[in-house]
């Protein structure tokens, strides 16, 4: 195949957006498309060789996979196993438990499900993942595991028919792509069948050059690039992607392909020795990027500055140069190096097991958790934890077809007949704790259902991953809440300021349209209303602190890096919070039959909000939701309340 200098700017010109983007410089609120760039450009040249392989009788599918280890196995096992001491020494145990999970997921190109799974690419979390990023190296193996397969048996039927099925496969995954988004976007982000028609797009391409080569047109690699550029500048987090979307960038890198020949000023912009130099390094640069953000955002107890990132974007580049230089290379070329076959698959399955056996002792040891560093710290790891475990223990023995779904379970004494629900988000889901508690000393049950981070408001749903908000399903649990006579007593917590001020990207939908605050409250209100005919109790419960930061692992990094205590991260300003609230007292005072409790009553002393309690108790298990002896303290004010409907 012949070089193209061209294409290696094009590298460039991925790899860099990705990695401001990931530095956190808004300016390149797009640069994610990079990722989405290096799809096409691996689908045009891998087809172009195997077309090559295929018409020359030289196919084989061993040596396409030595290709395969070679180009991405030494950079990517280099990069993993310098992750690691910086992991032993810096992650709590939850984290180092989940990079050990990675480091197996990785090892079997399958770091894409594991994502999916965990948390979305754009959420605060996903930030310290140090191998997050190799969720694309995995979708371009899944698809390699079964392209070059699909492309030789299918060989016979001519190359014209193989481009036309081509299409359509790129088509149906544009089709799926497209519709996945609206309904669920972080499969639709991380699944190799909805990028699949990226790839597709540049096997198309391949097919073209090779039947007709590429062609001199100023205009149209110009649109190109210009097409790339729009991408990376105005998209952004709140952009479908993948979606129709997609097609603006991946159009630019094919009209670049199929029109940047020697001399266009597209081809002497991307084949400047600086740039292509850049682009010759671009794989072992993406691995370093996220690797050096994600520590760093480990270690620092604030947030990065954006000097700090700067230089970690250029380390990226430097380090990345160092990995060509010296762990590429000499892996590349088995005539000049001495590698041969039979090593290159010894050293692959080699590094295999040495990091899966390094995850799968993180995994069972739960990130180390018993390393004597961690002795003076149990105590706020044991509070980290008390919310996941607690709702784990709720019986799910109990459950309602008439509430829409299995996830009801039975809290407090589950020999009785439930008396209400327990209706919310996971801010209801950290309440659970103490309501269980207060309900069984009074030998009564609720139905608990709870939606991690949907609001329990009807019409509501996500501007993404819509299918986690239930849906229609509000509606159908207010309903069989109304008509159900034995179940009169309703605790409505959500975190409500979530919706009027939603995450960028991540906002909520309330009918279709944007909610206001007005709206809102309209339809709490009406829901109010609907409720107290039905003569059904009703303690509706507003939010807490919301603090800058996990107070535990605020407080345990303190301890572990010996570093004084910033009390604007502990300590948080009462007015403040209330005004950043969704949701208001005097609102909630306008609703008549109802009662409330607000959540900053019982932890703020009317001027700060304290993440730690009088008795020295934490108030939070992470930035936002209650802890066991907060959960206690609320519990108490609903009970309160309740008995106050009551008498």
């Amino acid at each position: 195949m012949k070089y193209r200098a061209e294409i290696d700017g094009l590298r460039a010109l991925a790899v860099l957006p990705v990695i401001f983007f990931h530095a956190g410089y808004e300016l390149f609120a797009g640069g994610f498309i990079g990722v989405d760039i290096f799809f096409v450009i691996s689908g045009y040249l891998i087809t172009t060789i195997l077309i090559e392989d295929i018409e020359s009788n030289n196919f084989s599918i061993v040596s396409f996979y030595e290709r395969r280890a070679r180009r991405l196995l030494p950079a990517l096992f280099f990069v993993m196993i310098m992750c690691v001491p910086f992991a032993w020494f810096w992650m709590l145990p939850e984290q180092m438990k989940d990079f050990s999970q990675s480091l197996v997921a990785v090892s079997f190109f399958a770091s894409n499900l594991l994502f999916w799974r965990e948390s979305g690419y754009f959420a605060a979390a996903a930030e310290e993942k140090p191998l997050l990023h190799t969720w694309s190296l995995a979708v371009e193996e899944q698809y390699y595991l079964l392209f070059p397969i699909f492309l030789f048996l299918t060989w016979r039927l001519g190359k014209h028919k193989v481009f036309w099925i081509i299409a359509i496969l790129a088509f149906s995954s544009l089709i799926l792509s497209e519709w996945l988004s609206r309904v669920n976007s972080n499969a639709n982000f991380y699944m190799a069948p909805t990028r699949a028609w990226e790839i597709l797009a540049g096997s198309l391409t391949a097919f073209i050059v090779q039947q007709s080569g590429v062609r001199n047109n100023n205009f149209l690699s110009l649109m190109g690039l210009a097409a790339i550029v729009f991408s990376i500048f105005f998209y952004d987090e709140r952009t479908p992607f993948p979606s129709v979307y997609s097609l603006v960038p991946v159009l630019g890198v094919l009209l670049l392909i199929l029109f940047s020949t020697k001399g266009t000023i597209t081809a002497n912009i991307l084949s400047s020795k600086f740039i292509v130099g850049i682009g010759l390094i671009s794989y072992s640069a993406y691995l370093w990027h996220q690797p050096l953000f994600a520590f760093a955002r480990i270690r620092v107890l604030d947030e990065p500055t954006h000097l700090l990132m700067f230089i970690l974007s250029i380390s990226s580049l430097f380090l990345g140069y160092l990995s060509w230089r010296y762990v590429e290379r000499p892996f590349r070329s088995k005539l000049n190096e001495g590698f041969n076959t039979f090593q290159i698959f010894c050293f692959a399955l080699a590094g295999i097991c040495f990091f899966v056996s390094i995850g799968f002792l993180g995994h069972k040891s739960n990130g180390f958790i018993e390393n004597k560093k961690w002795a003076s710290s149990q105590s706020i790891l044991e509070v980290k934890n008390q919310t996941a475990s607690y709702i784990g223990h709720c019986d799910k023995n109990m459950t309602s077809a008439s509430f829409g779904n299995d996830d009801v379970c039975l809290i407090g004494d589950i020999s009785s007949q439930p008396s209400g629900i327990l209706w919310g988000d996971s801010y209801a889901g950290s309440a659970l704790f103490g309501l269980d508690k207060y309900l069984k000393a009074d030998d009564t049950s609720y139905l608990a259902i709870i939606s991690d981070g949907c609001p329990p408001i009807p019409g509501i749903s996500r501007t993404k991953n819509q299918s986690d908000c239930w849906l229609g399903r509000q509606t159908k649990v207010l309903d069989a809440f109304k008509n159900d006579k034995n179940l009169t007593d309703l605790v409505w917590i959500g975190r409500f300021n979530d919706i009027t001020n939603p995450i960028p990207g991540n906002g909520f939908l309330l009918d279709q349209s944007f909610p206001s605050l007005m709206k809102t409250q309209d339809r709490i209100t009406t829901v109010t209303n609907e409720l107290l005919i039905k003569n059904k109790n009703i303690v509706f419960v507003l939010e807490g602190v919301n603090f800058k930061r996990s107070i535990p692992d605020y407080l345990i990094k303190l301890e572990l890096f010996n570093e004084l205590a910033d009390e604007s991260i502990l300590i948080r300003d009462a007015d403040e919070e209330r005004k950043s609230n969704g949701l208001t007292k005097e609102f909630l005072e306008t609703l008549d039959g109802i009662a409330f409790v607000d959540s900053l009553d019982l932890f703020c002393d009317g001027i700060s909000c304290n993440a730690i309690m009088k008795d020295g108790s934490l108030m939070v298990v992470d930035n936002v939701h209650i802890s066991h002896q907060a959960s206690l303290l609320l519990a108490k004010e609903i009970m309160i309340k309740l008995d106050s409907l009551k008498n």
